[in-house]
Order: structure tokens, then C-alpha cells, then sequence
């Protein structure tokens, strides 16, 4: 039952004022059980339209209203009926509402032509949101995506500042104005270095991505992007924290004529070389490597990982960046104090990307000294794609039916979840679980837990879920 209050609402009341933007009521997903929520009536599939009369925008905006002890919230039942709430609670306790989607307004798309761009090296028909061109800043903040700044507009510039969205993960590339020109095909590309400087001026910090193109943004630009980001971190203010540096990954899809080429054994370790020098440079002159190449790089090189330690506090993991010695670091612990033997005996596949394969053989060695076990690991490379080496997160369904096709499978094979789309179980060719179960007759298995994947493999139940591996 609805605890409804009479107040009237005001639609233009926005967290900043003067600007029109078309915001729609922010539908809710699911309540948490024993949340204020719960108690109050929401459900899913209601919406909340505004909170004290300002319209939330996406999560920022919400989480924001709701630090509030007195809230008064104008919600839209899944019957399209509209109700007055009023909530008095702990100042910046949850209600435990969590949202269809992180923003109630529009996506801000990319107006960038970067040929190297994944989403354009995509076959046409998939589902839609494969070919979102997100660059929205608000992603950035919220989930880590990286944008451009490229399309903001000045009353972006304005909310980044007055909310302090800090940090951002911005796609650099180069520097140099005319390089990152030619990159992004957008004449407004040039203009980085002063909105890294508008950025240290409001107090906003973040972490810069450069995509590698070999001839293009390599060598020297590559050495002049490293170290004028360098400049903005020191002891006034750290606002460049990090910086990754990743080759360009290009599939058959692309267009033609893009003027790319792929990244080679000898290019990789000659990159490795001259970015580890920079890294010894700064550990002297910053007290930080400050830049770090993704995992990509040593796997195509053939070359060891670098160790845990020289990641220092991993700031860009979830862009590849030490995510593969991180797990092996997890794996290395958890195979520590294996059993001797198996209850039942058990045969089954783990299947990864042709490019981490290597890196997961001593694990998979180990377990299968323990009796009664046997771990076959099968690293595939993506036909899909047109990749030989691929890492395990653009593994597809076709690939998996390609690559195990006529495989000694065992009992059944096991996946990491991030080969799926998130909370579904669809694969990045739109095939789903069962569709690739069936054409490969077994059973498939999917790996939710970095922490769980070796009781998950042995046989030992555990309840816990949610992170993905590489």
C-alpha cells in the first residue's frame, strides 16, 4: 500500500537550471528484499518521475537526491498511475531501488570516424546495442567506459565540475592535435591537452587510454603523448593518474582501405622495450611507472607477464591492464591446498582465448595431479573475428562450435562469463547457450567467479558470483 502525500511538482526543477532536457521516469528493475523500498511499495516495472521536485537524470542525479533525510518522490506505477511518496530516513542511507538502465535521458553517442572503432568492425544484424557508440562521460564516472570529449557540450563541462565527476577514463590516442585529428576524423580532436588542463583547473582527475596503430600515433608521438600526459601529474596535482597503452585490435569486418595494420610478434616486443624505459624513467622522476601496457602485448610477444607488484595498485584492470597476472595471482592461491583426490571422477574442457592460453597451463598442470581429475584447457582462436589470437572476451558462439567441434569434451565444458552478454545468455554473435550446447551435444558451464573457478572446475559448490575473468 502506497503512503501517499498531496505536493505539488515542479517539471522545471532540474539540478541545473536553465538547461531543457527530455528525461524519462527512471523505471525500476528490481527492490531489495527487507529496503525501504520494499517497505514503502515499490516494485519492479514502477518508475520515479522526481525526487523533491527535480527530475533525476541517470544514477548520478539520483543517488545525489536521495543523501536527502526527507524525500518526496512522485512515482509512476506499472499501472501508469502517478502517486505521491513520502520517505524520512538516515541522511545517505540506500532505498535499495536498483534501475533498468544507469541513465533516464538519452546516451550521449560518439560523433567520432576512429577506423580503428570495434564497434564499426562489426558484422550488420546483430542485436542493437552492440552498435551503441557510447561516449558519454556519465558512463565514464559510473562504469569506467572510456570517452573522447569530443561531443560535450558546455553545460557538460559545467556539471562535470559542480558534481565533481572524478575520475573519467578518457581515450587519448596522441596528444599532438594533428595526429589525434587524423585518428578520430574530428576536427574538434586537437583540443586535448586544454581540456586536460580545464580538467586540472576544476579539480577532476583521470585515467588516459592510448590505442596503438602502428604509423600512426607510435614511436615518436607515441613518446610525446606519454610524457606531455606526464606533465599533469605532479605534486601541485595528480589530475593524469594513469595511463594504458593498448594494441589495436582489428577484425575481418573492417572496412577497407583503413590505412591499419595489425600488431606483429617484433612490433610488440619493440613497443614493450621502448614503454618499459619510459616506466623506468618515471619510477625515478614520479615515484610511479605512471604508464602500462595491457596484457596484449607480452601474449602477442611471446614474452612473460610482467609481476604482480610492478602493476602497483592496478588502476586500469578493467582495461586489460595486469587483469591476466592479477588472475593468475588468484589462481596461484587457490591451487595452493588442492585435494589429493576426487570423490567421482570427473573429465571436463575450460576454454579460454588462443592469446591466455599459455599463461594457464601450470594451472591447469596442478590440477591435474589431484586423482580422479582431468582438466582438458583448450585455448581457441575466433573464426568469427578473423582472429588468430583472441583474448577469452570476444570468444563467440560460432567460435566455440568451430574450434570444439569433434573435441574429446568430457562430461562437459566450462566458459568464463564474460563471453556473454551480462545477466543473459547470449554469446557476441547473438547465439545463445543452448543453441551451441546443442550443436556440440554437451553440457555447457559458465564461470562466474574469478575467486570460485577452481572449486568450480573440481567439482566443490559455492554459492558466491559476480566477477568476471579475462
Amino acid at each position: 500500500m502506497w503512503q501517499e502525500i498531496n505536493y505539488k511538482e515542479d517539471s522545471n526543477d532540474l539540478l541545473v537550471p536553465n538547461i531543457t532536457y527530455k528525461i524519462n521516469p527512471a523505471e525500476i528493475e528490481s527492490v531489495d528484499d527487507n529496503s525501504i523500498a520494499k517497505e514503502i511499495g515499490f516494485e519492479s516495472g514502477d518508475s520515479i518521475i522526481s525526487i523533491n521536485g527535480k527530475k533525476p537524470r541517470d544514477l548520478i542525479d539520483y543517488q545525489i537526491l536521495i543523501s536527502e533525510e526527507i524525500l518526496n518522490i512522485s512515482v509512476l506505477d506499472k499501472n501508469k498511475e502517478i502517486h505521491g511518496i513520502s520517505i524520512e530516513k538516515d541522511q545517505d542511507a540506500s532505498l535499495g531501488i536498483n534501475f533498468k538502465d544507469a541513465l533516464f535521458d538519452s546516451i550521449k553517442q560518439c560523433n567520432n570516424n576512429c577506423p580503428f572503432c570495434f564497434i564499426d568492425q562489426q558484422p550488420r544484424g546483430k542485436r542493437k546495442s552492440l552498435y551503441v557508440k557510447d561516449d558519454d562521460y556519465r558512463m565514464s564516472f559510473l562504469y569506467g567506459s572510456y570517452l573522447t570529449l569530443t561531443n560535450l557540450k558546455q553545460e557538460d563541462w559545467e556539471r562535470i565540475s559542480a558534481q565533481k565527476l572524478s575520475p573519467l577514463f578518457i581515450s587519448v590516442h596522441a596528444t599532438d592535435p594533428m595526429t589525434r585529428e587524423k585518428l578520430l576524423k574530428n576536427k574538434k580532436a586537437g583540443e586535448i591537452l586544454e581540456q586536460i588542463a580545464w580538467l586540472e583547473e576544476n579539480s577532476i582527475q583521470m585515467h588516459a587510454q592510448i590505442v596503438v596503430c602502428p604509423d600512426i600515433n607510435d614511436g615518436n608521438i607515441l613518446e610525446k603523448s606519454i610524457f606531455e600526459l606526464a606533465e599533469f601529474y605532479n605534486n601541485e596535482s595528480k589530475t593524469v593518474l594513469s595511463v594504458a597503452i593498448v594494441p589495436v585490435g582489428l577484425t575481418k569486418f573492417r572496412p577497407e582501405n583503413d590505412g591499419l595494420r595489425a600488431i606483429s610478434k617484433e612490433y610488440a616486443i619493440k613497443t614493450i622495450q621502448q614503454v618499459e624505459n619510459f616506466q623506468s624513467s618515471f619510477q625515478n622522476t614520479l615515484g610511479t611507472r605512471f604508464c602500462w601496457l595491457a596484457d596484449e602485448w607480452y601474449l602477442i610477444a611471446g614474452m612473460n607477464l610482467p609481476s604482480y607488484k610492478t602493476y602497483e595498485h592496478l588502476p586500469q584492470e578493467s582495461n586489460g591492464v595486469g587483469s591476466i597476472r592479477s588472475l593468475l595471482k588468484i589462481l596461484n592461491v587457490k591451487t595452493k591446498n588442492l585435494p589429493k583426490k576426487v570423490n567421482k571422477q570427473k573429465k571436463v574442457c575450460w576454454i579460454v582465448g588462443k592469446l591466455v592460453y599459455e599463461a594457464l597451463i601450470p594451472t591447469v598442470k596442478k590440477l591435474n595431479n589431484i586423482n580422479g581429475l582431468t582438466i582438458i584447457l583448450y585455448g581457441l582462436p575466433s573464426i568469427y573475428w578473423g582472429q588468430e589470437q583472441v583474448v577469452t572476451g570476444l570468444l563467440t558462439g560460432e567460435d566455440l562450435i568451430y574450434g570444439l567441434k569433434n573435441k574429446d569434451l568430457g562430461e562437459g565444458i566450462y566458459i568464463p562469463s564474460i563471453m556473454l552478454k551480462l545477466n543473459t545468455d547470449l554469446f557476441l554473435d547473438d547465439k545463445n547457450i543452448s543453441e551451441v550446447e546443442k550443436q556440440l551435444n554437451t553440457k555447457i558451464h559458465v564461470l562466474d567467479d574469478t575467486n570460485d573457478i577452481i572449486n568450480s572446475l573440481i567439482g566443490i559448490s559455492n554459492s558466491k558470483k559476480i566477477i568476471n575473468y579475462v
